[in-house]
């Protein structure tokens, strides 16, 4: 089992910055893709940014320019620095991430508890 640990939301003032953790433990062979996904009230979680292993990225059209996602491998851990916020960010963001375990030759995907960030004046 791995899990997953996520810290740094918050309330935010329009044009604050917030910097979102999240951190993997457990049963981890290697770690492959990890992302951040974001969940509004009465909508679907969706993408906000991934980082694969060796660095690429992707990111949602809306954060494109305001958004930084990192990954430190030696701590398992993956960033989301979150400048430029703005009212329709907010929503609760969750960690995803695709881990191989030892011994497993398959890759599963598993997510945090999800940390609220809330973009009010």
């Amino acid at each position: 089992q791995v899990q997953l640990v996520e810290s740094g939301g918050g309330l935010v003032q329009p044009g604050g910055s917030l910097r979102l953790s999240c951190v993997a433990s457990g049963s981890i062979g290697s770690i492959h893709r990890m992302g951040w996904y974001s969940q509004a009230p009465g909508k679907q979680r969706e993408l906000v940014a991934a980082i694969l292993s060796g660095g690429t990225t992707t990111y949602a059209d809306p954060v494109k320019g305001r958004f930084t996602i990192s990954r430190d491998n030696t701590k398992n851990t993956v960033y989301l620095q979150m400048n430029s916020l703005k009212p329709e960010d907010t929503a609760v963001y969750y960690c995803g991430v695709t881990v191989q375990s030892p011994g497993v030759i398959w890759a599963s995907q598993y997510w945090g508890q999800g940390t609220q960030v809330t973009v009010s004046s």
